[in-house]
Order: structure tokens, then sequence, then C-alpha cells
């Protein structure tokens, strides 16, 4: 669904037929530690960009609301893990660094032979 910064995210809820004025992260609400989310986050927030960046279906994301300079700014921290491997991901762009393209073996690498 497309958030009200104009971007797709798979996370916001919306819901306004026939009256009902529903607007929700559901990735911010699972974090009871987080401060309320508003729609003015959607613009700050890393998650469609991490989405579109990383199609992995074992990395897992958790976001909370932080206050940055002073208490007058909001922004979206996002963090990740591995449900294969079970580990931390330090840079969810990117995705795990233990299960990720890069750590499977290719069946278009020729160069190395059978072990």
């Amino acid at each position: 669904m497309k958030t009200p910064a104009g971007k797709e995210c798979k996370f916001y809820y919306a819901d306004f037929h026939r009256g009902r004025n529903v607007q929700e992260c559901r990735l911010i609400a699972r974090n009871l530690d987080s401060p309320p989310w508003r729609p003015a986050l959607c613009r700050v927030c890393p998650v469609p960009d991490i989405l579109r960046a990383n199609q992995s279906e074992s990395m897992k994301l958790e976001a909370t609301v932080e206050k940055q300079f002073f208490g007058l700014r909001q922004v979206v921290k996002v963090t990740g893990w591995c449900s294969e491997c079970f580990s931390e991901i330090p840079d969810p762009m990117v995705g795990c660094p233990n299960c990720g393209p890069s750590a499977r073996p290719s069946i278009l690498n020729l160069d190395e032979g059978p072990e």
C-alpha cells in the first residue's frame, strides 16, 4: 500500500472506506517500547527502501521511533535479524552477510570444481 510519502510499503495500512479514518504502521505498532507512529514519519522512514533493495524472506525487521536533536525531530530506527541463521543483520539494506546471495553457491560459477 502507498504511504503518505508516496512509497510502497507492506507494513503501512490505511482504511478510508465509508467514513473510516484508519492509518497505521504495523511494523512500529508491533514494538511496544516505541513512541506512537504519525503519518509524517513516512517521509523519513527507511523501510520502503530496504524492502525494495532486499527481498529476502528470512530478514525480519523491527522499527522504533527515536527522538533526535533534543527531542525536536523524530526518526525511524530500523534493525534486522535473520530467521535462517538467527543472527543480527548489521545493515538491513544489504541483508544477511551469512545467508545472503553472496554466501550461497551459484550454479553459474564454473571456476569451482566438485569437491
